[in-house]
């Protein structure tokens, strides 16, 4: 469960209990998606997955500015996410494994998972599909007045989608508790948005009369305190917000996507992982502060590495689901 935090103070002063929670969570995202990359690589897994590894910064700090209450949707490139909200690793591995004991009973897989209890709506594979969902979350939680927020996580290629611009007109005029989120990595699967977006996208948004500010996202304080922010905005009846983050994805569009030299070169992949790694800026930063020192953040390391293990093998030991269960929570 999220914690109380003064918002108002700067990135240094947030409670240091808490900044090592974001540590931990961002590393568990890290090496989730190495574990699901492996899975996919050992032919383990069936189907594909799009890793998160590199935008950690954006899912971690924006989820520990939520409430658990709080609603978020998610894309094909999810599983950042739904850790971040607070998803149980074993179920989710599960889930990508095709196990009955994930959380969609193994028919929805990498691109499909969702855990209401947590807040999370859904992960879902059509290009900025789940806008029209995060955004009936707030319409919802505006008319029985629960003081609850929807959080609409998307990447480049949905700026392409009209249905982004449909709901936030629909936002904007009832003034729907919705932030939408632009992780900004750069590429539409294997074009640089440099060819596939024009104009200023804030710019876009402005033009509903929703407020947006863009930020570094991969700076978790940054990330956390521009979101929180925005989200207390929108909670406050302030209306729909927009926030671009600014990251890269360190792994290929998917997990097959290995040869990626003809979009994109080993030299700006090597400079981002090496220079604007978000993990590696953060414990910098707290070795630097005094909040840990690197014993301390080797120690969770390690301890996230037995977490991690010990909920492959969960999903590993799990069963199938029952043929005769096919046709169960299935919808068209």
């Amino acid at each position: 469960m999220t914690t109380a935090v003064d918002r108002s103070k700067p990135s240094s002063n947030i409670d240091s209990d808490h900044l090592m929670r974001m540590f931990r969570r961002m590393v568990m995202i890290r090496l989730f998606e190495e574990q699901a990359n492996e899975l996919y690589t050992r032919a383990l897994m069936p189907g594909l997955a799009h890793l998160y590894s590199g935008e950690e910064a954006i899912a971690v700090g924006i989820c520990e500015a939520l409430r658990p209450d709080d609603y978020i949707t998610s894309t094909h490139r999810g599983h950042g996410h739904c850790v971040a909200k607070g998803a149980s690793l074993d179920r989710m591995f599960a889930e990508l494994l095709g196990k009955e004991a994930g959380y969609c009973k193994g028919k929805g897989g990498s691109m499909h998972i969702a855990d209401p209890d947590t807040g999370n709506l859904g992960a879902n594979a059509i290009v900025g599909g789940s806008m029209g969902i995060a955004t009936g979350a707030a319409l919802s939680a505006k008319r029985r007045g629960s003081g609850q927020v929807a959080v609409c996580f998307f990447g480049d290629g949905a700026l392409g989608q009209g249905l982004l611009y449909e709901v936030m007109n629909m936002a904007a005029l009832w003034k729907l508790p919705v932030v939408y989120v632009w992780e900004n990595n750069l590429y539409n699967e294997y074009t640089h948005n440099s060819e596939t977006i024009a104009g200023d996208i804030l710019t876009r948004a402005k033009g509903f009369g929703v407020p947006g500010e863009s930020v570094d996202g991969q700076d978790v304080q940054a990330v956390f305190n521009t979101a929180a922010k925005l989200i207390d905005s929108a909670r406050a009846g302030g209306g729909p917000q927009f926030l671009l983050c600014s990251t890269y994805r360190f792994t290929g569009h998917h997990v097959g996507d290995v040869n990626r030299e003809y979009y994109r070169s080993k030299q700006e992949e090597q400079l981002w992982k090496t220079e604007r790694d978000p993990i590696t800026l953060f414990s910098n930063w707290l070795i630097s502060e005094k909040v840990a020192d690197r014993a301390g953040l080797d120690q969770i390391h390690a301890e996230v590495e037995t977490e991690m293990k010990k909920a492959v093998q969960f999903a590993m030991d799990s069963p199938y689901p029952n043929a005769d269960k096919v046709d169960q929570d299935v919808y068209a």
